[in-house]
């Protein structure tokens, strides 16, 4: 929380300040891992994280959270501050990503998963999430949702809906059974600090640059447009991101073969 408090308010106050804040997050964070390392029944056991699958797959999640959280957030400001709709049509644009998500989760993912391996799905949803985002960094200040708005969204979802359960699974695949309910509630610990994380620093660069566009003259539609383009594509690079240390740390000697 802490951590987040300093992201968003990084623009407001004294670098000095914003540097004590950032140190008491760290010794907070440092706190609990001594903590947790001396308690003889801790809360969260260290040596959860000697498995690769299990800390590899936590990291990738962090990332591709942050991803769809901005996309969530930051899509929503873009409908409603660049192209004008109010609320209700902002809500009935974004249907069509959450009916594909469950549409593919309950009927097509798992057996696609079964068919060609957790890995290659989730590389595969993660490319797919990385290419939304970028298109969506190209959405202009004139966009049209049909071709600027929709097939991004639809890419995203059916990345997510791949990559989702891809991910859980390999999570999961190393947890002993007396470890499977810490091993799952750290999962979606995961999720929360990576949304949190995520949306924090991308609505900040996207604020950031509206604000400066718009000290140099630009008209607010258009700084407003750039802004959130700068954030897609951030998004886009921090998708990137999470594919590449999926590919890397994700990968298992019977997926060689």
């Amino acid at each position: 929380m802490l951590t987040v408090y300093v992201i968003v308010g990084s623009g407001e106050r004294a670098a000095g300040r914003t540097l004590l804040l950032s140190a008491l997050a760290l010794a907070l964070l440092a706190g609990f891992v001594v903590r947790q390392a001396r308690a003889a029944r801790p809360l969260l056991r260290l040596g959860l994280f000697r498995s690769r699958l299990l800390s590899g797959a936590n990291a990738v999640q962090i990332l591709m959270i942050a991803t769809m959280y901005g996309f969530q957030f930051i899509g929503a400001l873009y409908l409603q501050r660049v192209l004008g709709y109010d609320e209700l049509t902002t809500g009935l644009a974004f249907l069509p990503a959450p009916v594909m998500i469950g549409v593919l989760m309950v009927g097509l993912s798992a057996r696609v998963v079964s068919r060609f391996g957790a890995y290659r799905v989730l590389l595969s949803g993660l490319a797919l999430i990385t290419v939304g985002m970028a298109l969506l960094g190209r959405a202009p200040e004139n966009g049209v949702y049909m071709t600027d708005v929709l097939p991004p969204m639809l890419l995203l979802a059916v990345g997510f809906a791949a990559a989702m359960p891809a991910l859980t699974g390999l999570a999961m695949s190393e947890a002993r059974e007396e470890d499977a309910g810490l091993a799952s509630g750290l999962f979606n610990t995961t999720q929360v600090v990576g949304g949190s994380l995520g949306l924090a620093a991308l609505s900040v660069l996207a604020a950031g640059r509206t604000d400066a566009l718009l000290g140099g003259g630009a008209e607010v539609v258009a700084a407003t447009a750039e802004g959130y383009q700068l954030a897609f594509r951030v998004a886009a690079v921090i998708a990137a991101g999470a594919l590449g240390l999926a590919a890397v740390v994700l990968r298992t000697p019977r997926q060689n073969t």
